[in-house]
């Protein structure tokens, strides 16, 4: 299965800094979006840590099973499964070790969503409100459960959806990292949430169907819709197309 990746990231237009990272790693397959928290550059400390440290474990066991697993091998998920659920893990562990050098770093956190392909199956995993979308036959799908106050609050029917897209503790994430399945499909959307407080679901589903042809287009459509908004925030996007 080919693959054909496009990723752009921008500052916004509220924004001074660009908290959110990306990473790309096509010899892996490896596809990582991550949105950083924390005063001064601390966000960006802990999203780039988390990102490179996520790459350096899926290396790592990209090239040898016969390594130690830091938290054990979860028999429960595939190889390819473990390898991206451990190299979160390791990451957190980063993370964490990083807020302990710099009194500026305390607090600092990050969400993160990853894709890792093997063959023609996807392995995916979240921490935090950044998601991964499946948009295939003009239909967009969310894979991932946002870790967030609001998402909780939707689920228990305390608020609606539309009521959580403009509510004041909408940035409020219920897991990070450095705070306390597998599908066939046409193409992956993994973004930091500077893309989906600003533009819905149908608008994105919208946009890639009219630009899905070409993932270039279509990921720099999506973060000039998310400008035109208003920008709120920073906005990553990486686009995965998959071709037989």
């Amino acid at each position: 299965m080919k693959v054909l990746c496009e990723a752009r990231s921008d500052v916004g237009r509220k924004r001074r800094g660009n908290e959110d990272a990306l990473f790309l790693n096509p010899e892996q397959r490896l596809y990582v979006v991550a949105d950083g928290m924390g005063g001064h550059a601390a966000g960006e400390v802990a999203s780039r840590v988390a990102v490179d440290a996520i790459n350096e474990f899926v290396t790592l066991t990209g090239g040898d099973e016969e390594i130690t697993w830091p938290f054990g091998l979860d028999d429960s998920i595939s190889y390819e499964g473990n390898r991206l659920k451990t190299a979160i893990r390791h990451a957190n562990r980063r993370v964490l070790e990083a807020t302990r050098e710099s009194a500026e770093y305390e607090g600092m956190a990050t969400t993160v969503a990853a894709v890792l392909v093997d063959g023609d199956t996807a392995h995916l995993a979240h921490v935090g409100d950044s998601r991964i979308y499946v948009w295939s036959e003009g239909e967009i799908s969310q894979l991932t459960n946002d870790h967030s106050w609001v998402n909780e609050q939707i689920q228990s029917g305390v608020i609606s959806a539309e009521q959580a897209r403009s509510h004041p503790l909408r940035n409020v994430v219920t897991r990070a990292l450095g705070g306390r399945s597998d599908l066939v499909v046409d193409v992956l959307l993994l973004c930091s949430d500077g893309l989906t407080t600003m533009v819905g679901d149908e608008d994105i589903a919208r946009i890639l169907g009219e630009t899905a042809s070409d993932v270039a287009l279509a990921a720099t459509a999506l973060v000039e819709e998310a400008n035109e908004r208003g920008g709120e925030d920073n906005i990553t996007v990486v686009l995965l197309k998959f071709e037989e």
